[in-house]
């Protein structure tokens, strides 16, 4: 497969190196929202705020999630979550 795509391919324990985790938590109207976010480890891109604040992007996704519902305080965790940007209404880091 290299000779296809020589330097085009990469390996994806390479990436994973490239990459860092932020454990966040999301409100939203009916739900709290805590799962990883996975971003840059440094440099443009990087920070909490830049991965909220991407126009290009309207969805952020999230692993490793725990879904609380406001009103009567159920939790579902499930593996992966798409949560649309304009459901957010407050978003911060967790201290680590």
């Amino acid at each position: 497969m290299e000779q296809l795509f020589g330097s085009q391919v990469e390996d994806p324990a390479d990436t994973r190196e490239r990459r860092r985790v932020e454990r966040a938590v999301f409100e939203t109207d009916r739900q709290l929202i805590e799962g990883d976010l996975t971003l840059p480890p440094a440099g443009y891109q990087s920070r909490f705020s830049d991965s909220l604040n991407r126009g290009e992007f309207e969805f952020v996704p999230l692993t490793n999630v725990k879904v609380t519902s406001v009103q009567d305080g159920a939790v579902t965790e499930i593996p992966f979550l798409v949560l649309a940007k304009t459901a957010i209404r407050i978003a911060y880091p967790l201290a680590q």
